[in-house]
């Protein structure tokens, strides 16, 4: 990273005042561009989400990876899905404390740290899990993929509900199994499942891997959206795997309905759900996570076929996570559902050209690009590239590249989330709310003259 950007960086924290708390989200920033009032009031002075903590330079894939495709000019990354926050002082703390052990031998797993596990889901949500079904995996992917592997042959097909999460598909290269994208409806900015289109493509695959909430939409489903999709898959034979580890993302007037919890024991049976306190807590690079399933059968075969090696730290981290992090991840999921707020409202008040309806669920914004591909040229500017190079080039990879030149903002390209990604891009709100608005300010501003 080059010393420009470093004093640039270092002049926005100065100017954001990166301790501050509570700030007038409202006032007028130094852009030309006005800011939308929508205020930050935290529940206690305890934690400051509104501080901006830098992570360039500490090889973070969110941003460090942003600029080097991109250049040193990126102020906002805004794509990889995890926070920008510190960590949860309870986590800083546990692991500074296992750190004055110094010996990093094979860790044994007292059974307190199965017991957070349970007691998380049965207070927060008043899920009742046996422990006997619970099984540790080194992440949310490493589980899927044991599941996949042990109900869907190489060449099956394995149903998604599109837009879906763009890991999905490198689990189904990995395990070399088809995508079947059933392509949601959208209405009015939200969408809903194609239940016909749904039974259809079910007759035809072996599992269905289910995003709840659903990324990168944001759709908090229903227990009765959860049940139709159940019953079809049990009348099909598709084995359901349940991903729901944005699960403790849920705006403040929606509901998560955990899968496990529907009332019809054969169509829980039908399913394994997989997650981790990576999402929850930002713990992703400590590779910890659990699946478990009413169905032992299900459990065992799985189970034959998933190699959990489990690091020290990780487990230390979401064991403390668990057990003392309650409050302060109620903060803050108050303080993104604010997030979500000021970017709805920002957008829809100083950047005509982009469309977002708030999620229901995740950290994550989906916005409609279609009207800057048409304004920038994104279609055909991606057709002389695919010419020019014989290289796979979309316009949604023009917008993103557009925005990180003009804007100085990184967002994910909605191509790679199959099915209905096109003419979209992801943004990640996980970040201080002075970022947020830093980055809606240079995209107004950069829009408004292209």
């Amino acid at each position: 990273m080059s010393q420009h950007h470093r004093l640039d960086r270092r002049a926005f924290l100065k100017s954001a005042g990166v301790t501050a708390v509570a700030s007038a989200v409202g006032a007028k920033s130094a852009s030309a561009t006005p800011a939308t009032n929508v205020p930050y009031t935290p529940l206690s002075q305890t934690y400051d989400f509104d501080e901006v903590y830098d992570r360039v330079g500490t090889n973070c894939s969110k941003w460090d990876n942003a600029i080097a495709a991109f250049g040193d000019d990126i102020e906002v990354a805004m794509g990889i899905a995890d926070m920008d926050f510190r960590a949860a002082p309870c986590v800083t703390r546990a692991l500074a404390e296992r750190g004055t052990h110094e010996n990093w031998g094979y860790l044994r797993r007292p059974e307190s740290y199965r017991q957070a596990i349970l007691d998380w889901n049965k207070r927060r949500y008043d899920l009742e899990i046996d422990r006997n079904t619970l099984v540790w995996c080194t992440g949310v992917h490493a589980g899927i993929i044991a599941a996949l592997q042990t109900f869907a042959p190489p060449g099956s097909r394995v149903l998604l509900t599109t837009p879906a999460y763009n890991g999905f598909y490198s689990d189904l290269r990995f395990t070399r199994t088809v995508p079947e994208d059933s392509p949601m409806t959208l209405v009015d900015g939200h969408y809903s499942i194609d239940f016909d289109d749904f039974e259809l493509r079910a007759r035809r695959a072996n599992a269905f891997i289910l995003c709840n909430p659903q990324n990168p939409t944001g759709n908090a489903w229903s227990a009765q959206d959860l049940t139709r999709m159940g019953e079809i898959c049990l009348e099909h034979r598709v084995v359901m795997l349940v991903d729901e580890i944005h699960c403790d993302f849920i705006r403040s007037e929606e509901n998560y309905v955990p899968f496990a919890s529907l009332p019809d024991r054969e169509i829980v049976d039908n399913s394994i759900t997989f997650k981790s306190a990576s999402k929850s807590f930002s713990l992703s690079g400590l590779k910890v996570a659990w699946y478990f399933s009413t169905n032992r059968d299900y459990l065992e075969r799985v189970r034959a076929n998933t190699r959990g090696s489990l690091n020290t730290l990780g487990l230390v981290a979401s064991h403390a996570a668990l057990t003392e992090g309650d409050d302060w991840l109620d903060e803050l999921r108050l303080y993104i559902d604010g997030n979500h707020d000021f970017a709805e409202a920002y957008i829809r008040e100083n950047i005509p050209l982009v469309k977002y309806t708030k999620a229901q669920g995740t950290y994550l914004a989906w916005l409609d690009v279609s009207e800057v591909i048409e304004r920038i040229g994104a279609e055909r500017t991606a057709a002389e590239e695919r010419a020019s190079s014989g290289t796979q080039v979309a316009a949604e990879g023009v917008v993103q590249r557009w925005l990180a030149e003009n804007a100085r903002v990184y967002l994910n390209s909605g191509t790679s989330y199959g099915t209905g990604g096109a003419g979209h891009m992801r943004m990640n709100l996980a970040t201080s709310r002075r970022l947020v608005e830093r980055a809606l300010e240079n995209m107004a501003s950069a829009l408004a003259t292209a």
